[in-house]
């Protein structure tokens, strides 16, 4: 005779033996679309094996939320902005979750986000992560439009504000690092190619360069740097701007990898012996970058654990409920990878 008491198997179990999420088996019960087909078999059937039977208060618990994130983008054909939305829809798959995306028209102008929120907001979205990069002032515009009704969202590279969860990257260090390495291998003319200096991160990078060499007590001119658009186009254009610009130039920091494979392109066509002549070092660590004729040094910055971190947080306060915490603020840190653009220090 079987023992009554014999504990029964919940969501929980049935997620852990199709290693799935318990969101995910939630969704197989109530007939959900957004589950593939083999998945849903595989749980169908472990539902069966165990005998599970779900009950009424959780069937009623299942459908008061929707298991959906939103997230609000801009900028998709920048290879960092895809990076990290690539980040926040793996973390979305992992937990369970839809994903509903919202991308903004432009990124270069202010945009009315209330009814994107209430867009989102009808379609019962759990929380929102804003990963438009910061422009100028859309974010702390998009901030001031937030209805008070609106579900929990997260903020991505972004200047700080108490009241919202602020996910950063340190690009003011990642630059240091690299300003430093160039002067550790002898190296005292460094110029720099920025991105565009409407966007934070840009600005970022250009201060943590500049300051560096300051701290080093080296001068700072407008003739040592120049500005590109994130292109590769631009990097090359910019590089031979700055060569006439900055003829004792012997480093050049540049602000995203793809501006310096344009840099390299104009070096190897003007026979400028890289890194004997000018010591490069890029950033991103994009994978093609190891691939670079010369290979690319490089400031490696963690863009999908950006968008992975952002999802994880967001469902800690999802599952913390009306309680209303203060935001927090939380900076990933960067890492330079060393390749054949730079010398290598003397051991």
């Amino acid at each position: 005779m079987p023992n009554s008491r014999t504990k029964q198997p919940t969501i929980k179990d049935i997620a852990q033996m199709c290693g799935v999420s318990a969101q995910t088996v939630s969704r197989v019960i109530n007939n959900r679309h957004d589950v593939s087909p083999e998945t849903r078999q595989a749980v169908e059937a472990a539902i069966a094996q165990v005998g599970y039977r779900p009950s009424a208060l959780a069937r009623s618990l299942v459908h008061q939320r929707s298991g959906t994130l939103g997230v609000i983008i801009a900028g998709l054909r920048y290879l960092g902005v895809a990076l990290t939305l690539n980040g926040i829809a793996e973390a979305c798959e992992n937990a369970g979750y839809a994903l509903l995306i919202k991308e903004l028209a432009r990124l270069d102008v202010p945009t009315n986000i209330v009814p994107i929120i209430e867009s989102l907001m009808a379609h019962q979205v759990e929380g929102v992560v804003f990963a438009a990069p910061e422009f100028n002032e859309n974010v702390r515009m998009a901030q001031s439009q937030l209805p008070a009704n609106c579900p929990p969202v997260v903020f991505l590279k972004c200047h700080p504000n108490p009241n919202y969860d602020i996910i950063n990257l340190d690009n003011h260090g990642g630059a240091r690092k690299a300003v430093e390495y160039f002067l550790s291998v002898g190296r005292r003319h460094v110029g720099l190619i920025t991105g565009p200096l409407g966007w934070l991160e840009a600005r970022q990078r250009k201060q943590g360069w500049e300051d560096t060499l300051k701290s080093f007590g080296i001068d700072v001119g407008a003739h040592t740097w120049v500005s590109g658009d994130w292109s590769s186009q631009s990097g090359a254009s910019a590089f031979a701007e700055l060569l006439g610009k900055y003829p004792l130039m012997d480093a050049v920091f540049i602000s995203n990898d793809q501006m310096a494979l344009g840099a390299l392109h104009i070096a190897g066509k003007r026979g400028i012996q890289i890194p004997d002549d000018i010591a490069v070092i890029g950033f991103d660590n994009l994978e093609e970058s190891a691939y670079y004729t010369p290979s690319l040094s490089t400031v490696n910055h963690p863009l999908r654990d950006l968008g992975t971190l952002a999802v994880q947080n967001l469902l800690k306060r999802i599952e913390g409920g009306a309680t209303r915490q203060p935001g927090t603020a939380i900076t990933l840190q960067t890492e330079l990878v060393l390749r054949d653009s730079t010398p290598r220090l003397e051991k």
